[in-house]
């Protein structure tokens, strides 16, 4: 029974030490180093979202969270779709001032 005993110890002890030296030399494998809690790295400005912020976004990993390759697709999409609203807003725009130029015989030069 004390030789069962000392073997799980030692096994116990060649675990921690293990560990501790794959801790130390290799760390928690993370790119950035960890949020201060009730931080996050999520930012998008006040106005004037543009296609490109949307790309830029970067959503902390939980251990139940989201699958990225679904959200990356989400937001891809959402992208895509303000450069194409914006698009359309600036031709109209421009059509707009085209229009009233056209109509307007003191805007003339």
């Amino acid at each position: 029974m004390v030789t069962i005993g000392s073997y799980v110890i030692g096994l116990a002890v060649v675990v921690a030490v293990v560990f501790a030296v794959v801790w130390f030399a290799f760390g928690r494998g993370e790119d950035l180093p960890p949020l201060q809690k009730g931080t996050t790295l999520t930012r998008l400005p006040r106005s004037q979202v543009t296609g490109d912020d949307v790309r830029a976004l970067v959503f902390a990993q939980t251990t139940r969270g989201y699958k990225p390759a679904e959200v990356d697709w989400a937001l891809e999409k959402l992208a895509r779709e303000i450069d194409d609203l914006r698009a359309v807003v600036q031709d109209l725009s421009a059509r707009d001032a085209e229009v009233a130029e056209r109509n307007d015989p003191s805007r003339r030069r």
